[in-house]
């Protein structure tokens, strides 16, 4: 148990360093380099080699990094997993400030993805993300990412002497509800371009230099470990960067094999995946098919390689509520800390099938891992994953998996201890194939 808790503040830490889905790619970069990952240019002709490491970037947000395996690709295939660098929360607008009652300034926030939304209310908030600047070049300005590693914000609620209503339950409005408070006016402040001057005195630069930016809101409490013997884990993004810090160190301490071990980390699952660092996109096809031409290959080679290669869609998956139980299927009941879940639905907004499932349940099993099953309640209609949609772009087997959670999209989850280390075991294991 105590190296299964080292691991989870392992993870904790790597949550806490990504705020956003940029820092998320940071923070994923920086496990590649120690471990040996050379970065790749887009731009750049392809010098692969056998056993070599590798990874690039897209948008600052997305990353594919693999192990070039020592087979030949077309005959051996890709071992493949996914997740997804952005989570559910609220992003700044242009020209954000708003004065309220000549007091206080408020930003101008758009929801981003379906956050629980009064979750984020009467919490300390911070602001990360990525800053455009002028450059030399007007095709390619500079970027860069931006922590504000302090509580600067509060969505305040409503006292409920002036909402009695408010345990019965209240809608919140998206654009009068949820605007969080920066500051209050003083003699000395600028409040039309506030937000501006804060950014370029964070970064060290002249406020005339900032172009643009991409920005959203966090939660500044750090997880925490809880319960009584330790087995929780309690933090904002587990959905789904659990699954990526997973995915990223088992390939970081997995070795060359026969096929090609990748992990790849899209952006954007929450507002549906079709962006260019989308999983609806053809960024991991053509990854896939420039490994194949590296090597001396065709497209018909990289057909071959395809039919030879399998996916595990990691993201988050439902526990079975310990206060809404009658909200999960009556036979299908996932539990925390009893092991990763493998999703099924008929409607196939999972890619799970008898196949592929077998597969999973076959590498845990070689893992010494136990593994459950999720399936929605018949008469619930559920979510879907970046594994549908990486399907509509590559014809490979997958199957849709993750481990379980409580408060899914709150902005702050819960999961369990045990849980991330099972399924960082059964990634090594699947990378070991």
């Amino acid at each position: 148990m105590n190296k299964q808790i080292d691991f989870a503040k392992k993870l904790i830490d790597f949550i806490y360093e990504s705020p956003t889905a940029f820092h998320a790619v940071e923070a994923s970069k920086k496990i590649l380099e120690r471990n040996g990952f050379e970065e790749l240019k887009e731009q750049e002709r392809w010098e692969l080699k056998k056993k070599g490491k590798y990874y690039i970037t897209k948008n600052d947000s997305a990353l594919i990094a693999f192990i070039v395996g020592t087979g030949i690709v077309a005959k051996k295939g890709f071992k493949i997993v996914g997740a997804h660098t952005d989570s559910p929360g609220f992003k700044i607008k242009p020209s954000p400030e708003i004065v309220s009652e000549n007091s206080y300034i408020k930003l101008n926030t758009e929801v981003y993805g379906g956050p629980i939304l009064n979750t984020w209310l009467d919490r300390p908030l911070s602001l990360a993300g990525r800053v455009t600047l002028m450059s030399e070049d007007i095709l390619y300005p500079e970027t860069r990412l931006i922590n504000i590693k302090k509580p600067i914000l509060i969505i305040p609620n409503l006292a409920i002497h002036m909402n009695r209503e408010v345990n019965k339950g209240i809608e919140l409005n998206k654009q009068a509800d949820t605007l969080p408070i920066i500051a209050l006016i003083n003699e000395q402040l600028e409040k039309e371009n506030y937000l501006i001057s804060l950014i370029a005195e964070e970064l060290n630069v002249k406020k005339d230099d900032i172009v643009d930016f991409d920005l959203f809101l966090y939660e500044y409490e750090k997880g925490t470990i809880m319960g009584v013997n330790n087995e929780f884990i309690s933090s904002s993004r587990l959905d789904d960067l659990e699954m990526l810090h997973a995915g990223i160190v088992a390939l970081a301490n997995s070795d060359a094999t026969d096929a090609t071990n990748v992990m790849v980390c899209f952006d954007n699952e929450e507002v549906g995946s079709s962006t260019k660092q989308g999983a609806d996109s053809p960024m991991l096809s053509n990854i896939l098919e420039r490994i194949v031409l590296s090597f001396g290959g065709d497209r018909e080679d990289f057909f071959r390689a395809l039919s030879r290669s399998f996916i595990i869609s990691a993201d988050a998956a439902h526990a079975v509520h310990p206060n809404k139980g009658e909200k999960s299927d009556p036979t299908n009941r996932p539990l925390i800390n009893k092991g990763p879940v493998i999703k099924i639905s008929a409607s196939q907004s999972y890619t799970s099938d008898s196949n592929s499932s077998a597969v999973y349940e076959l590498i845990c099993k070689k893992a010494g891992v136990p593994v459950q099953k999720f399936v929605n309640r018949s008469d619930e209609k559920g979510g879907s994953t970046i594994g549908p949609i990486s399907w509509t772009h590559l014809n490979i087997r997958s199957v849709d998996i993750g481990t379980p959670l409580l408060a899914m999209h709150s902005i702050r989850e819960l999961c369990g201890v045990e849980d991330h280390s099972y399924v960082e075991k059964s990634f090594e294991e699947y990378y070991k194939l």
